[in-house]
């Protein structure tokens, strides 16, 4: 299980020599437990990412803690990657190499065994539908191809818990369905997974829960139909609008968390 608790992150910038405090994620909790799919939805900037990078240990919160099972991301770093599958939206795999060879290659950094690389291969080349281009240069992959890999990389070593960060992110339909339905399969089996997403639609297919995150503050969190009774609403999209335009129609009826 995944255990947000007040987490905080302030960035510093540097305009013409005078330092500016930036809150990207302001006292924020949540949880998301084995078997269930946790989705953070929110507009670009709304802290999204960071809160997804503090999570899988790539940044330190400024404050708050965060646990996997006993875990504490601050202090257990290193098993806490052991067990976290990471797709970024930046993540950048070099063209020279075919999907094949990067699994290999990111299954040995993760200290796996040859058979038990090759066995994870043939179990995600046919879940993800890969097997027509594993053999292929990555740059010569579309960008459906390319994000397929990068999800199969990320979860090579089988981990517990999976953290995408918009992983339908400039796919089209059809392959945007496939990693939903691909997510979904993980989520049955008992894995912990929490993603990131600005589209509505994502969010209500797939989510167990949903936290509406909005300029680093969760201003509501809970099922689909959790947050549409409580909101005085007739569906996602009328709860985060008003949210996110404060004279979007009539703000009766809607709590913050």
């Amino acid at each position: 299980m995944i255990k947000v608790e007040d987490l905080y992150k302030v960035y510093e910038s540097k305009k013409k020599n005078v330092k500016e405090k930036i809150e990207a994620v302001n006292n924020i909790s949540f949880q998301c437990k084995p078997g269930e799919i946790f989705g953070l939805l929110g507009p670009n900037g709304a802290g999204k990412t960071t809160t997804l990078r503090c999570i899988s240990t790539l940044i330190k919160p400024t404050w708050g803690n965060i646990y996997l099972d006993e875990y504490n991301v601050l202090e257990d770093e290193k098993i806490i990657r052991s067990k976290i599958g990471f797709l970024t939206t930046d993540m950048k795999l070099d063209g020279f190499f075919t999907p094949d060879y990067m699994l290999s290659y990111f299954g040995r950094l993760n200290k796996m065994q040859k058979s038990e690389i090759e066995q994870r291969k043939e179990k995600l080349f046919n879940d993800l539908q890969m097997e027509d281009f594993i053999d292929k240069k990555i740059d010569k992959l579309s960008s459906g191809m390319t994000q397929k890999t990068a999800i199969a990389i990320s979860l090579i070593h089988d981990p517990e818990v999976i953290i995408f960060d918009e992983p339908t992110n400039g796919l089209d339909v059809i392959t945007a369905k496939n990693v939903t339905d691909f997510l979904e399969k993980y989520a049955e089996q008992g894995k912990t997974v929490i993603i990131s997403t600005h589209i509505m639609s994502i969010a209500e297919k797939l989510c167990d829960r949903i936290g509406i995150l909005i300029e680093g503050e969760l201003k509501k969190m809970g099922s689909l139909e959790e947050i549409i009774s409580g909101s005085n609403a007739d569906n996602l999209e009328d709860v985060f609008y008003k949210f996110l335009i404060p004279d979007y129609g009539s703000q009766e009826g809607v709590e913050d968390v």
